[in-house]
């Protein structure tokens, strides 16, 4: 299952915060993206429902990159035994700190722990881009392609995925991202970026009428007289008719006067 794009306000729903603070854990999340980032609370909120499955000693409360990879390896082999889900794309970006993905995250797993679905989900594509927050800024402040990639490209994820290939395509999406915005920025106010219309969108374009789309539409058929001549089709929108004529040139079979001199002259030259 996938959602379409983070909510707009950072926080959590009301009656999530309100599950999460009946749990009692051991931290009180005060920065959801950085204090769920790392698996540990993740694996105390689990704990609390499947309290074999879950020894806490064996997870780690660090800040390091493979403390997080290890917690949530943990966890997601859990989760595949127990024919529970939790999307890919929502875990990678909570563990690299993309914005939205770590409330979402915690959304999921209270539907997956209380079978209560959240209002404010979405299904769709998953974008944990800084889209919303780049189209709030005015248009002088906002991000160019070099910032782009800093912004919603982390180091973590560069040293968690060393395949030169694969962080060249994430650099491309977000290259193609920023143009598709650029572009749009363009067409909404041509007057600061001084986009003059071409000719083609000064120029009058009327619809042709039905008569002359039935004309022009219209082949004729080759006429069966003598001479064999052909009629094209019309022209310029039905005010002119152009004719083609097919000629028929005999040959004879005798050899021409000159050929035989040309002959002639080639055998004397040997």
């Amino acid at each position: 299952m996938a959602y379409a794009q983070p909510p707009k306000k950072t926080g959590l729903p009301r009656e999530v915060l309100k599950w999460l603070q009946s749990l009692d854990l051991s931290v009180s999340p005060k920065n959801t993206r950085r204090d769920f980032s790392n698996g540990y609370l993740v694996a105390e909120i689990f704990s609390w429902y499947y309290p074999e499955d879950f020894p806490m000693h064996s997870y780690d409360n660090g800040t390091s990159l493979p403390t997080k990879l290890g917690n949530w390896s943990q966890i997601e082999r859990f989760l595949s035994k127990q024919n529970l889900r939790l999307p890919k794309e929502v875990i990678d970006g909570t563990i690299h700190c993309k914005p939205g993905a770590a409330e979402l995250l915690i959304q999921e797993v209270y539907s997956l722990l209380t079978n209560r679905r959240v209002q404010t989900l979405q299904e769709g594509e998953v974008d944990f881009t800084d889209r919303n927050y780049q189209e709030k800024l005015p248009m002088v402040a906002r991000a160019t392609a070099s910032i782009a990639i800093k912004n919603n490209l982390r180091l973590s994820e560069v040293i968690a995925e060393p395949n030169i290939t694969v962080n060249k395509q994430k650099i491309q999406a977000i290259i193609h991202m920023h143009l598709q915005r650029r572009r749009a920025e363009r067409a909404e106010n041509p007057g600061r970026f001084n986009v003059k219309p071409t000719l083609g969108e000064l120029a009058i374009r009327l619809p042709p009428t039905s008569q002359e789309w039935q004309e022009e539409s219209s082949v004729i058929s080759p006429s069966q007289t003598s001479g064999s001549a052909r009629m094209s089709p019309a022209t310029s929108r039905g005010k002119a008719i152009v004719q083609f004529k097919e000629i028929n040139v005999r040959q004879t079979d005798k050899p021409s006067v000159l050929s035989n001199i040309d002959m002639s002259s080639q055998i004397k030259g040997f």
